[in-house]
């Protein structure tokens, strides 16, 4: 469904006597040099997205792509116009899980058109904010594209931060006295941050673009701001890696320990299989059918049989504690 369209003249929103819904209207009210207008789609139907690309006359494989959503992120131009893809990311710290969404953005010389899907980076709150910047609103379409690729990032900011306090959760764990099973919850940390990877890593290159002021349609006075988005991106995609190494660090060191456990505990079955082979031993002995074994007839025997058992077993076990195998 469309959630807002609204035409905008020197960084200010113009009233336009028009359902949202009525674009032709909208559009038609873009007559100066500095107007242009914002429709802001979310999940729409394939009628609906049609109807908006015959009004703004958007290529049809890009709307295609923006239909099916599903994308990489991407920067594509058209004709006359730009088509970018962007991916969404929420954390659900519940199941250590990142949900994904996506925002098409198409950008002419005096249109933007957002198409959203999926729950994350909703963009009405970042259309407010930026109706009150003035001067960056005054920008035109690159102002938008700013604001909606710094609340995205700004959303990857917090999936990386929450990922890394698992991260440390896991790290504590593998290393903490108590034995743990680790080794799940660390393959599903690496898997969400490959997929935090697949939509960080492409965009970094259209934001270096942006950043650069080599792109059609973007001016040369936003590119600060685009500078300031690539750097947080750059970091984000740092901070990814170094968790990656972390958790296969901590991968390892778990496998590790389990094999100096399980090292440990045949140490352990070992010796107390040696003390009970003692008594064994001693009383296969004596449980022999012979005249002429020693003591076999003393009153005595069976304590002195027993006591040899008693006193073996506990060498061994005295031999076997400081050797540290008990």
């Amino acid at each position: 469904m469309i959630v807002d369209s609204a035409l905008y003249r020197d960084g200010v929103r113009v009233q336009v006597q028009c359902d949202k819904d009525d674009l032709t209207t909208v559009r038609d009210a873009a007559i100066g040099d500095g107007d242009f207008v914002w429709v802001g789609l979310h999940k729409p139907a394939e009628d609906e997205l049609n109807r908006v690309a015959k009004v703004f006359d958007l290529h049809p494989l890009a709307v295609e792509d923006a239909l099916k959503a599903h994308q990489r992120p991407k920067l594509e131009r058209y004709d006359d116009g730009l088509f970018l893809v962007l991916k969404t990311l929420w954390y659900v710290d519940e199941f250590d899980a990142v949900e994904t969404g996506e925002i098409n953005l198409f950008v002419g010389r005096n249109y933007i058109v957002s198409v959203r899907h999926g729950e994350g980076a909703e963009l009405h709150q970042a259309r407010i904010n930026l109706e009150q910047q003035t001067a960056v609103l005054g920008h035109g379409p690159s102002a938008v594209v700013y604001a909606i690729c710094d609340r995205v990032v700004d959303e990857y900011e917090l999936v990386a931060t929450s990922l890394t306090e698992d991260v440390d959760e896991v790290e504590t764990s593998v290393f903490s006295p108590v034995r743990s099973e680790d080794s799940q919850r660390i393959y599903v940390l690496k898997r969400e941050l490959a997929e935090v990877r697949r939509a960080v890593n492409p965009l970094r290159e259209p934001m270096k673009r942006f950043a650069a002021g080599s792109v059609p349609l973007i001016t040369q006075e936003s590119a600060p701001f685009f500078r300031d988005v690539t750097d947080h991106l750059l970091r984000i995609s740092e901070n990814v890696e170094t968790l990656d190494g972390l958790l296969s660090a901590a991968f390892d060191a778990h496998l590790a320990r389990i094999s100096v456990q399980q090292n440990s505990d045949m140490r352990k079955i070992s010796a107390w299989v040696a003390i009970a082979a003692v008594g064994t031993l001693v009383a296969g002995i004596y449980g022999m059918n012979f005249d002429y074994i020693p003591e076999l007839h003393w009153h005595f025997g069976y304590f002195y049989a027993l006591s040899l058992m008693l006193i073996a077993s506990f060498l061994l076990y005295r031999a076997f504690k400081k050797s540290g195998w008990l």
